[in-house]
């Protein structure tokens, strides 16, 4: 089970494509910074700014990353990143995908 321990957290939730991708940013006292969410079945493209690493941790996804036309499928307990300046398309199929994702330092 993944928990978190000495961390703050922000009670409105990040929401995103009318509900159906849904977050919550916790801090940690080093200052970083994760979100933790859930994504409903269907297909959503993202940007990013920081590079990201996206660990899987309930469900499946599809992604495919900017710049590649490979698309790759991520089961339960296992994770992706993404490069910084650049985004990625991520699918999930059936059920929900449960994700942490930590934000990297440059």
């Amino acid at each position: 089970m993944n928990s978190f321990k000495n961390v703050s957290v922000d009670a409105i939730a990040n929401v995103y494509f009318d509900g159906r991708v849904v977050s919550h940013s916790i801090h940690f006292p080093d200052g970083s910074k994760k979100t933790l969410g859930i994504i409903y079945p269907g297909t959503y493209r993202f940007s990013t700014a920081a590079s990201e690493l996206m660990e899987i941790i309930d469900g499946s996804c599809e992604i495919v990353i900017d710049g590649s036309d490979t698309t790759r499928f991520i089961p339960t307990d296992e994770s992706f990143k993404v490069p910084a300046n650049s985004g990625f398309t991520i699918t999930v199929n059936s059920g929900i995908c449960q994700y942490i994702c930590s934000f990297l330092p440059a």
